[in-house]
């Protein structure tokens, strides 16, 4: 039971510049996320459906099989730096928008009003 007004946040409608941003930088993130999982999965897949099937495994990257060094490696690696770069984006620009008010406001009356 949320009431219509300025507190309304929809993903899929994004009020304002900044809203716009932090949406498109998300899809973004999330775009590049998809983008790694399928193509390295694709790669795994086309490599080991060509000519040569033996030589997937016989390549090793940090003492581990490619296919196991991608799922088990790069994956999660590649999550951790798309969180650093929306976090560092985030970061700068909420900076920006603030100038100098305070972001979050505490309510201060009983009757929760502020």
């Amino acid at each position: 039971m949320s009431k219509r007004g300025c507190n309304d946040v929809n993903f899929f409608r994004p009020r304002g510049t900044v809203m716009r941003g932090e949406t498109r930088l998300i899809t973004l993130v999330l775009a590049g996320w998809l983008l790694a999982i399928v193509g390295s999965q694709s790669l795994v897949y086309l490599l080991v459906h060509s000519v040569r099937k033996g030589i997937l495994s016989q390549w090793t990257l940090f003492n581990l099989p490619i296919p196991c060094w991608l799922t088990g490696q790069f994956l999660p690696l590649w999550f951790i730096i798309l969180c650093v770069v929306f976090n560092i984006w985030m970061d700068r620009h909420a900076s920006r928008d603030l100038d100098g008010t305070m972001r979050f406001r505490s309510r201060t009356g009983s009757n929760g009003e502020e």
